[in-house]
């Protein structure tokens, strides 16, 4: 996709909704709601006139809904939003959706989930396993149904790969030197996947030195995050696919069991069967770095083959040109922008009970940082150049760089490996999983419970 922010909302064809289901219920709150789309000349202004005159702001969350799918009758349904709420935001969308996040307090009327189910089941019915009423309850919910925004695809329409077809490095001609690809190693099973094939598809599912995961990439919120899908307690890995939805500019995904939702960001699921069942998937380390950065510290490889299945434009710099060029975001989310812009890059860390991130641009011309979260020593060595950060536990030690290598207080050179840092006398040091993010995502989800690196 090459859409950023505002040119997104003119595209979604709403000319081409047509109601998925016939409401019985005689509520004419829901009704006059409906009218946005479904109703005739007459009973549309029969029913924004009955909002007026309620003078109640719970059902702006659904006029929300009206306002982007609508084509002809827009300026309406923003007069009287603008009545119900004393905001001036017009027609935009994008602004009005800020506007509901900073407006938690306003909870939205019930007719909101009848409503948004009809119109996303007019986009896709098979948005059905994501959107059972009883799912859709404000106290059912781990986020809130308001925020929630289709993404301009169906069910699976950013097509995850499962188990995708990897040949050696020798035969990748297909990679630029500078292509930034997903480094993992686990248990000495070496692989890369490259950004812009990954970009097209967001997911991948896989068993990779015996243990499954799955890597999700928010491509709109800039990170690639490692998660381990088996969990306790049930018989087989989870299987991840990208839903269509997305909240608050971060992709939902949904397990292929039980098509709950899981925010992307934390790795846990916040609407369906599992929203109850404290699910919180574990981490393991990734790593974004050039190709030839990879190949040359991992010679035997595997990457990822250009024979997907699909039929994308796999082409370098090609998948999201426009966005990742741009300052914007193409969907509304808040963000603190005081000290860091919405697309400034962090590494972030959520381990031993705690948060934390490192700007990106901290490393530049100091590739080693000592730190801590909560209260354990952690070493990082970023290169801002690559979007490189590895993060490891370091004890009592503190490094610096010399010559390209990683030196401690004494003198000694440590070897950096995908799995630890190691001694000359064998010890180790573990890595700790993390992962770079875009500013406002991490703001977003973490906010005041996490920390910052202003060092």
């Amino acid at each position: 996709m090459s859409v950023t922010r505002r040119g997104f909302a003119g595209m979604i064809g709403a000319g081409a909704l047509t109601p998925h289901a016939l409401w019985a219920q005689a509520d004419p709150v829901l009704e006059a709601i409906r009218s946005t789309l479904y109703g005739t000349s007459s009973e549309f202004a029969d029913g924004m006139a009955l909002l007026k005159t309620r003078g109640n702001p719970d059902v702006v969350p659904a006029l929300l809904t009206g306002l982007r799918f609508s084509r002809r009758r827009r300026d309406e349904i923003a007069e009287v939003m603008e009545a119900l709420t004393g905001e001036t935001h017009g027609t935009d969308w994008f602004d009005w959706m800020l506007w509901q996040e900073r407006n938690p307090q306003i909870v939205p009327h019930p007719a909101l989930i009848p409503f948004k189910r009809e119109v996303l089941l007019g986009v896709d019915e098979n948005f059905d396993v994501f959107l059972r009423p009883e799912y859709l309850a404000r106290d059912r919910m781990k986020i809130r149904l308001e925020e929630i925004a289709w993404g301009g695809v169906s069910k699976d329409g950013i097509p995850s790969l499962d188990n995708p077809d990897l040949i050696p490095a020798a035969r990748a001609d297909y990679l630029r030197p500078d292509d930034l690809v997903f480094g993992v190693a686990i248990n000495g099973d070496v692989r890369a996947y490259p950004l812009r094939i990954m970009g097209w598809h967001e997911m991948f599912n896989e068993v990779i030195g015996g243990v499954p995961v799955a890597l999700a990439y928010c491509t709109l919120c800039g990170s690639g995050i490692l998660f381990e899908t088996q969990v306790a307690g049930r018989a087989k890995p989870l299987v991840f696919g990208s839903s269509g939805f997305l909240y608050r500019s971060n992709k939902l995904m949904f397990d292929r069991e039980t098509h709950s939702l899981w925010n992307q960001f934390t790795g846990k699921p916040v609407v369906g069967p599992l929203v109850d069942s404290n699910i919180e998937l574990k981490q393991r380390p990734v790593v974004i770095t050039t190709w030839e950065n990879w190949t040359s510290s991992h010679p035997n490889t595997k990457v990822l083959s250009l024979s997907t299945g699909h039929r994308r434009n796999y082409g370098s710099g090609v998948v999201y040109r426009e966005y990742f060029a741009s300052p914007e975001l193409m969907f509304p989310a808040l963000v603190d922008q005081t000290e860091h812009r919405q697309k400034d890059y962090v590494f972030a860390i959520r381990q031993f009970g705690a948060a934390r991130a490192w700007p990106l641009a901290a490393f530049d011309g100091k590739p080693v940082i000592n730190d801590a979260i909560a209260d354990r020593p952690l070493v990082l060595i970023g290169d801002v150049s690559r979007r490189t950060v590895r993060a490891y536990e370091r004890g009592e030690a503190a490094f610096t760089a010399s010559d390209g290598a990683l030196q401690d207080e004494t003198g000694q050179i440590w070897k950096v490996t995908e799995d630890a840092l190691v001694g000359p006398d064998g010890q180790r040091r573990s890595r700790v999983a993390g992962h770079i993010a875009y500013w406002f995502a991490w703001d977003n989800y973490l906010g005041d419970a996490a920390s910052i690196y202003e060092g």
